[in-house]
Parts: C-alpha cells; sequence; structure tokens
C-alpha cells in the first residue's frame, strides 16, 4: 500500500448562539478561508443563517442553530482553515447593516469543541463621517469579510467590540499522524477521529 500524500480535515458543527445586547431580529453569514494547499472535497464554502430573535426565555440570546459541514483535503498544513462570521440585522431605518464580525482558527486537535468569539465592527474616523452613515444607513463595513481572517492592513483599521458568538466544532482528521504532523489527542470523551485510518 503507498503512503498517502494528503491528509483529510472533516469539519461538522453548528454556529449556537450569539449575543448583541441591544440588537434583535439578527442572521449570520459564515465562510471558510483556508491556505493555497488546502482543497475542499466536500461540503459548504459559505452559507447563510435565518433571521432570530430573542425569546422571552432567554431574553439576551439569538439561537441560531445553523449546521456546518465541510471537508478539506491537503498536503499541507499551513493556511489551516479558519471560518469567518459576520453578522448583520436591521438598524432604525430597516436597512441590513452589520452588527458584528468575527474568525476562529478550526481547532487543530480531533473532537468536539465549542468556541466563543468575540465580534467586533469598524468605525468612523471622525464624528462627521458617523453623523453622515447614521443618516444615510450605509455604516462602515468591510467589501469583503474575509479580510478579518487575514493580517494585512487590519493594524489601521478603527474597530469596536460588539457582541459574542457561539460555534461549536466536531473536528475528524484522515492520515495527518502517516504524514508526521502530530497534534496531540482530542479533549472529548467521545471518539477521537479517524486519525489512524
Amino acid at each position: 500500500m503507498a503512503a498517502p500524500s494528503v491528509f483529510l480535515l472533516a469539519v461538522s458543527g453548528e454556529i449556537e448562539s450569539g449575543e448583541f445586547p441591544g440588537f434583535d431580529d439578527l442572521y449570520c453569514k459564515f465562510s471558510f478561508v483556508y491556505g493555497q494547499d488546502w482543497v475542499p472535497t466536500a461540503g459548504l464554502e459559505e452559507g447563510i443563517s435565518q433571521i432570530t430573535s430573542k425569546s422571552s426565555v432567554s431574553p439576551t440570546t439569538l439561537v441560531w442553530n445553523f449546521p456546518i459541514d465541510i471537508t478539506f483535503k491537503s498536503t499541507n498544513p499551513f493556511g489551516w482553515p479558519q471560518i469567518v462570521l459576520s453578522v448583520y440585522g436591521p438598524d432604525f431605518f430597516g436597512h441590513d447593516v452589520v452588527r458584528g464580525y468575527g474568525a476562529v482558527h478550526v481547532p487543530f486537535v480531533p473532537g468536539r469543541h465549542k468556541r466563543t468569539i468575540a465580534m467586533f465592527v469598524p468605525e468612523s474616523t471622525s464624528r462627521l463621517q458617523q453623523l453622515t452613515s447614521w443618516f444615510t444607513g450605509r455604516r462602515p463595513e468591510f467589501t469583503d469579510p474575509k479580510v478579518v481572517a487575514q493580517g494585512e492592513g487590519r493594524e489601521v483599521t478603527r474597530v469596536r467590540s460588539q457582541g459574542f458568538v457561539t460555534i461549536s466544532f466536531n473536528v475528524i482528521t484522515k492520515d495527518l499522524h502517516k504524514l508526521g504532523y502530530d497534534v496531540g489527542q482530542g479533549q472529548s470523551t467521545g471518539p477521537q477521529g479517524l486519525q489512524g485510518l
């Protein structure tokens, strides 16, 4: 049997919920960002959730429970996939405006993982721009949300923290160890993935 030339990374889970004080009726977009050596082999690279509202049972939490499911193959761990989240909702005039951006790497270790992502929004650089954007309904936002997962140019972007999103991952790897990569053992109590296959 020939030695493997690629490894697989299977990711499933869900965008569980968010907390955005003062905001309601929000929806979430996601997309995966990854390096040049990575190729999606199954699943969706991006998606958009339903609009959710806060409930009387949990008046601070917006529940999406939106599934994610994707499989990648790669020859090298450089550019390990990240998931980028963008949350949108209506402003006072009914325009959809960004309520938060955030990103997190897919966990390296096989198993079940939960992450809480701190979200942020870009801010105008002057009071005049803030006033103009409020009246026109055109708040500052990124033309491509994937810029959140990259480092270039971020140091000059003015942002403000706004909300949190909780996401759960179920990670399975195949042939990572056979190619000489050791990511340790999983932290969950269930199966540790298909590392040995």
